[in-house]
């Protein structure tokens, strides 16, 4: 079996203290020097992040996983017009609650289907079940590099368990703030516009199989993710646009 290419092993962060900061006490530390080791943790995860969807590793999967919680069962008084010529869509704001559900998610970025999971929660344990889905659906043999944020149910000591007893599975979190890395939002904007905004549903059962029909027809016509941006470029950006706001300062 391939081993994990970034040489991190199954917990794709490191935890451990850096080499620079080891015997040092936290107040000896300059707010500069904590903001340049900062930056400097950002660079190396939307570079790692990236280099995923530019060079898959070969032999392994990489998916984009993340869920979408909250999501609202509202059953309308009244069906909303479709668009027409001259004539916006509409919807009425009567409606009925009827709960949420969440949905995990995670897109195969090498062909862009997505594997879906509805869930009550969206806690590790409805996330640990989620895990244990994919990798059931996972070809034995395959490496599993998973592109998540940093949500605490994503680091719950049990799901680092859980990762100690799948060595072929490897996390790498997008740095703080920058859920825009993940590719599977991308899906999660579509499912929302094109299905749950102006939608009626009779309740959480009624919700969920139209999340399931909406992945089932997405799967149909899904095309590999292909990331255009330069990693460099992205980095550049950010960093004109906190000395922009006075952030370094």
């Amino acid at each position: 079996m391939e081993q994990p290419h970034d040489g991190g092993g199954q917990w794709g962060e490191r935890h451990q203290r850096a080499p620079h900061l080891a015997g040092s006490r936290p107040q000896a530390a300059s707010g500069a020097h904590l903001q340049a080791v900062a930056r400097s943790q950002f660079v190396e995860k939307v570079q790692d992040v990236v280099g995923l969807y530019l060079d898959p590793p070969q032999h392994a999967l990489v998916l984009s996983v993340d869920e979408k919680s909250q999501i609202q069962a509202l059953e309308r008084t009244q069906p909303g017009l479709p668009l027409a010529k001259g004539q916006p869509a509409t919807q009425t704001h009567d409606y009925t609650r009827h709960g949420t559900t969440t949905l995990f998610a995670a897109l195969n970025v090498l062909d862009g289907t997505v594997l879906g999971q509805c869930a009550a929660r969206h806690r590790h344990q409805e996330f640990i079940r989620f895990l244990n889905a994919v990798e059931a659906a996972v070809p034995v043999g395959k490496v599993v590099h998973v592109i998540l944020d940093n949500y605490a149910t994503h680091k719950h000591p049990k799901v680092r368990a859980w990762l100690e007893t799948h060595p072929r599975w490897v996390f790498h979190f997008t740095p703080t703030s920058a859920s825009w890395l993940n590719a599977v939002e991308g899906f999660f904007a579509k499912l929302t516009t094109k299905r749950l905004r102006r939608a009626s549903f009779r309740g959480i059962v009624d919700l969920q199989a139209a999340i399931h029909r909406f992945i089932a027809e997405y799967n149909k016509t899904a095309k590999r993710f292909v990331w255009t941006a330069d990693p460099d470029r992205i980095i550049a950006s950010i960093n004109k646009a906190k000395r922009a706001s006075g952030a370094d300062h």
